[in-house]
């Protein structure tokens, strides 16, 4: 197979008309046949997602990979713990099995705080054994985000364990530690941490790369949208910067992916070929994956796109096998087996009730900030009917709750602000990081309404509307994360469920179950609902609902 094109050589940042041959999967030969030509298209290496967890996209690895290859992007480094949190050691090969149908790099990570913390109910643990027993598989190249920091300060012995795991398997370790600047970073990264994708200011990402760092991810998902707060950092430090998404739901993904950070970072004026190290060269070299970078003997991984100023994504190809062309995907529609685990029953208004103490009192809500994982603490006067503590619509402070979904437990209860909904509820069996089921709403009818639809269904999202009488639900039976069916379709039922939430029931946020599905990730402060209650992540303790 013989491609001519205008090729972009990322190691000495040239770009000439070439002649490639593709000869068994790999390039076998690349011929400069002149200088660069106009009107041809331009051949580059793949797009690759620095730090994905792909559950959140809600769907398969197979199917994740058939919408992102349209794109341009033929690899991914993927944190398989949320399935890790709810199936364990079995979660992470069910991804990495299902990943081996389809033609796409998948880099696996070994997911290194299942569970996030003692602070919650998650269905699973995975143990240092667990841990070692991971990251001896091939598929397996790092040990993934390391969470708890503080253990990683404290010298937790069985956190530097998996630390010293990952570097006698000559494997890096990935980071998360939102808002450590300054001596504790340094210990942080002195551990062996190598990555942080939390950074959520251009000085907070500057320090760690001052301290040390190799790498800041700069992220855009569906939720978190750090992109224009780091983006800066390309001026000096194209070579220690990587593009990921973290978290993206189907939606976004039909849209657009990585490639989407390339044209805004271009836009901004900042180089080609700072802008490509980044989206292209950066993880390859990073996490060593077998990835080709357009040299003779490498995998024929590449893209065309058709011009250096729309970078629209003409073809894409993976070992030599045309994925993509023209926005539609040549990986087929593959089904995947199911494999879950819920068991809890379904609850009634009673379960909701905030009976109020005699005296008047100030709640401590938690303040949803759209485009952040952080949240903020607000303390709020309770409105109470009929000695309970209820929503107050007309300030926008709605209640949260978390129900077990591993077995039948006390409902967790608290109020939020910002999720903006005027009437009905949300819930999601999506819920960072044990997934148990999240749901906030103006009334507890509706909250039981979709809460119930979720625990029927096994897992999904729910939007209930006035009076719990319109109920819409996208089943996600794979786990309570993901759904069996075409990825297409399932981006299509999300999109009209998002609609409903925004239009229907008045949500301005740009993600509002995305949004919702981090209120109880106990580990970004500051304030955060556990199944077991709410949660001060500034101090990591529980914390009572009022003052």
């Amino acid at each position: 197979m013989l491609f001519t094109a205008n090729l972009l050589n990322l190691f000495d940042h040239t770009i000439a008309h070439a002649e490639i041959e593709v000869v068994e999967k790999r390039i076998i030969s690349i011929k400069v046949i002149g200088t660069e030509a106009q009107g041809v298209p331009y051949v580059m290496p793949g797009f690759v997602d620095a730090h994905v967890h792909i559950e959140s996209s809600m769907l398969t690895p197979a199917q994740f990979a058939r919408l992102a290859v349209v794109h341009g992007t033929v690899a991914t480094v993927s944190d398989p713990h949320e399935i890790g949190n709810v199936l364990g050691v079995a979660g992470v090969e069910y991804m990495i099995d299902d990943s081996r149908r389809v033609p796409f790099k998948f880099c696996f990570g070994a997911p290194s705080c299942v569970p996030a913390t003692t602070f919650e109910t998650a269905g699973a643990v995975i143990s240092t054994k667990d841990i070692r027993r991971l990251l001896a598989m091939k598929e397996v190249g790092y040990l993934a985000e390391m969470m708890n920091f503080p253990g990683v300060l404290y010298e937790d012995t069985e956190v530097m364990m998996k630390i010293r795991l990952a570097q006698a398997f000559n494997k890096p370790v990935d980071g998360h530690a939102p808002g450590l600047q300054g001596t504790d970073a340094k210990k942080y990264i002195s551990a062996g941490i190598s990555t942080d994708h939390e950074c959520f200011t251009y000085d907070e990402a500057l320090d760690k790369l001052q301290l040390g760092l190799d790498y800041i991810l700069i992220r855009e998902g569906s939720a978190a949208k750090n992109f224009e707060a780091l983006i800066p950092l390309m001026a000096d430090y194209p070579n220690r910067l990587m593009f990921c998404s973290d978290d993206k739901h189907p939606d976004n993904l039909v849209e657009g992916h990585i490639n989407q950070l390339v044209k805004r970072a271009l836009a901004k004026g900042y180089p080609l070929f700072s802008v490509l190290r980044a989206a292209c060269l950066n993880p390859v070299l990073h996490y060593r994956l077998n990835v080709g970078l357009l040299r003779e003997g490498d995998p024929a991984d590449f893209i065309l796109v058709d011009n250096l100023q729309d970078f629209t994504v003409l073809e894409t190809y993976v070992e030599g096998e045309r994925v993509s062309q023209n926005g539609v995907s040549n990986i087929p529609d593959l089904r995947s087996p199911t494999v879950n685990q819920f068991d809890c029953k379904f609850i009634e208004a009673a379960d909701l009730e905030i009976a109020a103490p005699e005296a008047a009192l100030t709640l401590k809500v938690i303040e949803a900030l759209d485009g952040q994982l952080i949240t903020n603490l607000l303390e709020v006067p309770a409105l109470i009917e009929n000695g309970c503590i209820v929503a107050d619509v007309e300030r926008d402070i709605l209640k949260i709750v978390v129900v077990n979904r591993y077995h039948s437990a006390p409902v967790a209860k608290g109020f939020i602000k910002n999720i903006g909904l005027r009437e009905g509820a949300i819930a999601s069996s999506v819920a960072h990081d044990s997934h148990n089921i999240i749901a906030v709403g103006c009334d507890d009818e509706s909250l039981v309404r979709a809460i119930n639809s979720v625990i029927e269904a096994q897992g999904g999202v729910s939007a209930v509307g006035p009076k719990a009488e319109e109920v819409h639900l996208l089943p996600l039976p794979i786990a309570g994360l993901m759904s069996d069916v075409d990825g297409y379709k399932v981006a299509e039922r999300y999109t009209q469920i998002d609609f409903f939430v925004k239009s229907e029931l008045g949500s301005k946020l740009n993600s509002p179950f995305m949004t919702l599905s981090f209120m109880g990730l106990l580990v970004i402060p500051s304030l955060k609902m556990s199944d077991l209650g709410l949660f001060n992540g500034q101090s990591f303790h529980f914390t009572k609902l009022y003052f």
